[in-house]
């Protein structure tokens, strides 16, 4: 018979795979979308749309981020040999097989030469549109990465530009210096081509259909792989003032601030606002969000026996000082049946970040349950009967191949009889090399969806 341990961890696994099973976007895509004849018909819980396909001369589709080639195998399916023309830009490995849309691999989260070639096929394609082009945008988190095409521009007879090397740049100091994801994008919108709805303003006169699963808190579409084809709400002023934020302006190349001043001064046309004309002929549908896989957690919870609470889908903020919260919320349920009653499963969602301070592997849900178990450390006759799981919906936890780690009093006991300090991993940001020690790592492959992380705690 399983001995107790066995049997929380395998419930947080169960769990947890509930949860990305639900927002899968193969699935999705085919339950929400349908085509009778020429009549194309989207249907979710916020959005209708119909669309008749004999209207337009071509379809063509393209996207980028984690997801997205799932999404790209249910259009094939359901579009089949409409479809004229299509690319798609996808992390490494996160792919599928695909007949008719072409499929670039690219890095993440730091770009690369792929990331441009992908751009440029993008742009390419979007400048050869017009008023009888009907353009499916297949966007998912990691599209902004994935999608890299550095801005440039003529200052009198100084040509004034970015390169790879200078993205990969930004890119890492952005990563490093504890930036949100709305931060980092407003940012990245303004040193683009494509982003920060300039590829709805390429696409224009073209009709556009995006279709969107999030990996943002709070679900701002603005934000998602960077707004492709979405109205910008950030501007260059902004981008200046994170910059300063964050004490980057000499940190990041020195062509970033010139190019930010640039348009801030107007010498480089901002990215479409909400009114813009070319916005006008794009449909935004948001398909899946981290809520919906929340719930889909919450109910196997239920199958599983557990008396279950979601507190919330938005969790922010220092990876490490988020999990003081949830081993706070743990232990109230032990000791006082705060919240929820034991058996307990106790389920939240978001997206936090790391400052980094070391030079170590791992990922925000590693760190977070690094975190939780020093937290168990320091209170283990509590931390005998908690059980915790955080992990990544897309399978990488940051540039490893872990989704992420599990936190327990076996896993704490083991740790010590290997003598190795947990303040010593989390003051490196060595999470990964730690879990790994011990075997207690989530290792799920790419999932090929993306919306955020889950973080999952057992009072049994």
């Amino acid at each position: 018979m399983p001995m107790q341990k066995d049997i929380q961890c395998e419930h947080l696994k169960q769990i947890f795979h509930a949860a990305v099973e639900r927002v899968d976007p193969y699935r999705m895509m085919k339950s929400h979308i349908t085509l009778r004849g020429s009549l194309l018909r989207v249907q979710t819980e916020t959005s209708r749309e119909e669309i008749d396909l004999s209207s337009y001369d071509r379809i063509i589709v393209m996207g980028a981020g984690k997801a997205t080639a799932k999404m790209a195998k249910a259009v094939e399916e359901i579009l089949e040999d409409r479809i004229r023309e299509g690319v798609i830009c996808v992390k490494y490995s996160h792919t599928e097989k695909l007949n008719r849309i072409e499929t670039i691999e690219a890095g993440h989260p730091v770009p690369d030469e792929n990331s441009i070639i992908a751009a440029q096929r993008m742009e390419d394609m979007a400048r050869h549109a017009d008023d009888k082009t009907l353009c499916i945008v297949l966007i998912s988190g990691g599209g902004s990465a994935l999608l890299t095409s550095p801005i440039s521009f003529r200052k009198g007879p100084v040509l004034m530009d970015l390169g790879l090397d200078d993205m990969q740049k930004t890119t890492s100091a952005l990563l490093s210096c504890g930036a949100t994801i709305n931060e980092m994008n407003a940012i990245r919108k303004h040193l683009s081509r494509i982003k920060g709805g300039r590829l709805a303003r390429l696409l224009y006169p073209a009709t556009t259909l995006s279709f969107i699963l999030s990996d943002v808190v709070g679900d701002n579409l603005d934000t998602i792989a960077s707004g492709l084809t979405v109205y910008d709400q950030s501007t260059f002023s902004d981008a200046i003032r994170i910059l300063k934020k964050y004490s980057l302006e000499h940190t990041v190349p020195a062509m970033v601030p010139k190019i930010l001043k640039a348009g801030e001064q107007g010498l480089i046309e901002e990215t479409p606002k909400k009114g813009d004309p070319v916005l006008s002929k794009v449909h935004n549908i948001l398909l899946g969000t981290n809520y919906t896989a929340l719930l889909a957690a919450a109910r196997k919870a239920k199958l599983l026996g557990y008396h279950t609470a979601v507190i919330s889908s938005q969790i922010t903020g220092e990876a490490r000082e988020a999990a003081k919260l949830f081993f706070g919320i743990a232990k109230d349920v032990l000791i006082h049946d705060l919240l929820v009653k034991k058996p307990a499963c106790v389920i939240a969602g978001g997206e936090t970040t790391v400052t980094l301070r070391g030079n170590g592997r791992g990922g925000r849900n590693q760190e977070i349950s690094l975190s939780f178990l020093s937290q168990m450390e320091k209170d283990r006759e509590q931390a005998e009967s908690i059980y915790f799981l955080s992990a990544s919906t897309d399978g990488n936890d940051g540039p490893t191949d872990a989704a992420g780690a599990f936190a327990t009093h076996d896993i704490l006991r083991e740790s010590v009889k290997k003598r190795l300090d947990i303040e010593e991993y989390l003051k490196n940001n060595d999470s990964y090399t730690f879990f790994s020690l011990l075997n207690a790592l989530l290792l799920t492959g790419p999932t090929n969806t993306n919306v955020c992380d889950v973080h999952i705690t057992l009072v049994p």
